[in-house]
């Protein structure tokens, strides 16, 4: 039976939807809108006569949520009050599923999580290092970018059994950028922890910070709001360049600060791969994807002259034509460029979830 799977995926300033026949793609589209239900109220009225069930990204599912679930009044409970981990981003997702729920009553909803494939961290990899009951209370590392990393990892046995099955760092290079590493396809260390804010420099994120840093700003500011609105919009390329948030401008541009900005994202995603590969006890791959990953040849480049210690060698050629096997024939890692695709992990999973009931 071919199943017809709508895809949403709603954050705080856009919707990005996909609607899948089995297997193939057959619309789709990014919205950009801060009116979310409206804007999945507009999709549903395009669509609602052809699909079965709508498969849910969902960026954060703490400690209930490990693997994809159908959605219920308790899902959503459960959601809402996860909302404070990913600000950003659960608000408009949960509009979407309300939307879904008041426009299309009785037709199965299915939430697939970011976090659920971290659900293999070690717990060395899990925890921060402060008082244990912490921990026990929900405040420790669950990484994110999950779906993206898992479409990568299905993808990579047709590409390379080394790196399918050996010890691989995905870069997520985009307006959230993350690190994964994995073996055997698992993930074992990622560089986003307790919330999407943690981690490499971003578009607009800080990424890795002195907690101090935040102390001092609170000091500063005296008003909670605004340091979350210096840290979840102001910051990374954004406010180091005081410019833009987004790479292709900052590599044309001329100012200093953009190219402080650009060398700073590389440096930083360098030494994340540098500290995966310590946590793999090894590296055999590297893997760039989304926006920066998959389209920036210049950051490509940047980041693997920091590693030609380690025997990382980029191809100039293939670099520059963002070819899907990037590495130098003499390389001793190998360095591929890969497009991620989150919407058909979803709508896999969706189907698989419900395949009983559609």
């Amino acid at each position: 039976m071919s199943r017809s799977i709508l895809v949403l995926n709603a954050g705080s300033s856009t919707v990005k939807w996909a609607r899948f026949d089995g297997d193939r793609r057959v619309a789709g589209a990014t919205v950009e809108s801060t009116d979310i239900d409206a804007t999945v109220k507009a999709i549903l009225e395009l669509q609602s006569a052809r699909f079965d069930a709508v498969g849910h990204r969902l960026v954060h599912g703490g400690d209930d949520f490990t693997a994809p679930v159908r959605i219920d009044a308790e899902t959503i409970a459960k959601l809402e009050c996860l909302e404070p981990l990913a600000p950003l981003h659960l608000p408009g997702a949960i509009a979407g599923i309300r939307a879904v729920q008041r426009l299309c009553p009785g037709v199965p909803q299915v939430a697939c999580f970011d976090t659920a494939f971290h659900a293999t961290l070690p717990l060395e990899e899990r925890m921060f290092g402060i008082p244990r009951r912490y921990y026990h209370q929900g405040i420790r590392r669950y990484g994110f970018h999950g779906l993206s990393y898992e479409s990568i990892a299905g993808q990579l046995p047709a590409v390379s059994p080394r790196a399918a099955n050996g010890k691989t760092v995905v870069c997520h290079l985009g307006n959230g950028a993350s690190l994964c590493g994995m073996h055997d396809r698992m993930s074992l260390t990622t560089t986003m922890g307790y919330t999407p804010l943690d981690g490499l420099l971003m578009s607009a994120r800080p990424g890795r910070l002195d907690p101090g840093v935040v102390l001092q700003l609170m000091k500063i500011e005296g008003s909670l709001e605004v340091v979350e609105g210096v840290l979840g919009h102001q910051s990374g390329l954004l406010g180091v360049s005081g410019i833009s948030s987004d790479m292709r401008i900052l590599l044309s541009a001329k100012e200093p600060q953009a190219a402080e900005a650009v060398e700073l994202f590389c440096s930083c995603v360098a030494k994340e791969i540098v500290a995966a590969a310590t946590v793999l006890n090894g590296l055999d791959a590297i893997v760039f994807t989304a926006g920066i990953g998959e389209h920036a040849a210049p950051v490509r480049q940047r980041i693997c002259d920091r590693l030609a210690w380690l025997g990382a060698c980029l191809d100039s050629i293939a670099n520059a034509k963002s070819e899907r096997r990037l590495h130098a024939s003499d390389s001793t890692i190998e360095i591929y460029q890969l497009p991620t695709d989150e919407e058909s992990v979803i709508a896999r999973h969706t189907a698989v979830l419900l395949g009983d009931a559609l």
